[in-house]
């Protein structure tokens, strides 16, 4: 790969997908944040947590999130380019997450409002009532200053992942509409004008089938704050998006879709998130891997640039290769999601295909962006470590990305409930085979087949491993696909120092590449 297209989040989307569909608002935005997004990114970083002004002067209520004016100026910059309003003006959703590279590659953080908004928008469209549909979704599309956010709050403090056990909000019907009590405690994008709130019925069963989704605005009817802000998180990362924990009391919300249904709707808002981890993880990957090749090529040691020294150019190639590998995987579910996003439940086969491949992106290329920012760290040396350089930045943001909307963990045992009831491993088998190395291809079939055969708890401890051996298989064969269509020359899977760095990291030494 030639180094200097990895200095453009652009020119990198133009080397990996040939035309861009909108190429002048890809140049522009990229642009843009050179000439100006960069410096507010860097600003916002250095100045940590923002302040939480909770009261006016006169004692009113507020909650009020004191960022800079230039923050904001820089979050609607997105908005204006189209993160949100593009999915439903006549465009696509991969418009979207195009634009979300982009932003990623400079700020991963600043992804989040963007991510959480088209979330909100997403299950308001397909599921709100009319009338609420007419309300809302103008105030989330809208290509101005104006402009709304949404979030999307399912965690309490409990933890996120047994939603079934631990969401403790209660939502009841009462003539004027359903009201929430109760308490969110990582809430992304706090402050956001409306939220998708994941809430248990009252009387409905202490389980998954007991949550349904409402959409909850900033404000009542009548003006006041609808819920509140306690505090803001301390947060090493990400500071670009505000965290905090969130207190409903009656709050006035919006039942989206079939009561019953709601654990789907949750779901599904999750996954257009998961794919946008996995789009901004690679972004991430590739902006670390840009700060050290720039680094390299211009550090002497033993009298040459370093970038030159035979190990570690070797090391830049099998980086190189995996940042290629990760790209295609998830763009693999961008693609696959622009197909079925529109899909109501019961789903169709093709959308738990789709689901076993978003599990696979978000879990191999978050990953895979951590040892990235970690391994950019070394290139560097001691200044490395050092804040007033800011390479340390892209470590302390990619640890986020592992854990943002489900961790590794989730993402194993979800896609492995999507191979145990949906097949949906077989659906893949048959969408790689064109494009796999047929060795491989018969190894993996049979390592899948013989986990789902185990008892249950031995088949769930041996999950990860086989769960990373079909993630590795199907970046390789994306790739060797999308080298087909391009017309290009297929690259080998990594070998040596990239492999091994990510395999001790990930605790699973005996597992090889296939």
């Amino acid at each position: 790969m030639d180094v200097s297209e990895l200095q453009s989040p652009t020119a990198f989307l133009k080397r990996m997908l040939g035309g861009l569909p909108i190429p002048t608002v890809l140049s522009d935005y990229e642009q843009w944040w050179v000439a100006e997004g960069m410096e507010i990114s860097n600003q916002v970083d250095r100045a940590g947590t923002p302040w939480l002004r909770m009261f006016d002067a006169l004692g009113k209520r507020v909650d009020e999130i004191l960022y800079p004016p230039a923050y904001w100026r820089a979050l609607r910059q997105g908005y204006k380019a189209g993160l949100v309003w593009r999915a439903f003006e006549g465009g696509r959703l991969a418009d979207c997450y195009l634009l979300g590279y982009i932003t990623a590659f400079f700020d991963a953080g600043m992804y989040c409002p963007y991510t959480v908004s088209l979330s909100t928008a997403v299950p308001l469209e397909k599921y709100g009532d009319p009338t609420v549909k007419e309300r809302f979704i103008p105030l989330l599309l809208r290509k101005d200053d104006r402009v709304w956010q949404g979030a999307t709050w399912m965690t309490e403090a409990g933890g996120g992942s047994d939603l079934g056990t631990y969401v403790e909000t209660r939502a009841y019907p009462t003539p004027q509409g359903w009201r929430l009590t109760g308490e969110k405690y990582f809430a992304s994008n706090v402050g956001a004008e409306l939220a998708v709130v994941a809430a248990r019925r009252v009387e409905a069963p202490l389980t998954v089938k007991g949550l349904s989704l409402f959409l909850v605005p900033r404000h009542r009817a009548d003006g006041s704050l609808n819920y509140t802000i306690r505090r803001l998180k301390d947060k090493i990362g990400t500071r670009s998006v505000p965290t905090g924990e969130v207190e409903f009391q009656d709050s006035e919300a919006y039942l989206l879709g079939r009561a019953e249904q709601g654990i789907y709707l949750i779901l599904e808002t999750l996954n257009l998130s998961r794919v946008a981890n996995s789009i901004g993880s690679v972004a991430l990957m590739q902006r670390a891997l840009a700060t050290a090749a720039d680094f390299a090529t211009k550090r002497v040691a033993f009298g040459k640039p370093i970038y030159e020294q035979p190990l570690l150019r070797r090391q830049f190639e099998e980086w190189f290769t995996l940042l290629k590998q990760a790209f295609c995987l998830a763009w693999e579910a961008v693609q696959m999601l622009e197909e079925v996003w529109k899909e109501l439940p019961p789903y169709p086969p093709r959308y738990h295909l789709f689901r076993l491949v978003a599990h696979l992106a978000k879990y191999f290329t978050a990953e895979l962006a951590v040892q990235t920012a970690k391994w950019t760290m070394e290139v560097y040396g001691g200044i490395g470590v050092l804040a007033e350089f800011g390479v340390e930045r892209w470590l302390r943001e990619a640890m986020i990305l592992p854990i943002w909307e489900g961790t590794p963990h989730r993402q194993i045992l979800d896609g492995l409930e999507a191979m145990e009831r949906k097949r949906a491993h077989e659906r893949l088998f048959d969408h790689l085979a064109p494009f796999a190395e047929p060795q491989a291809y018969e190894e993996i079939i049979s390592q899948v087949d013989a986990m789902l055969s185990l008892p249950q708890e031995e088949k769930e401890a041996q999950s990860e491993r086989v769960f990373h051996r079909l993630a590795s298989f199907a970046a390789e064969s994306l790739c060797r696909k999308h080298t087909f269509l391009r017309g290009e020359q297929s690259n080998s899977p990594p070998t040596g120092t990239a492999k091994n760095l990510i395999y001790q990291n990930l605790k699973i030494f005996p597992v090889k590449w296939r």
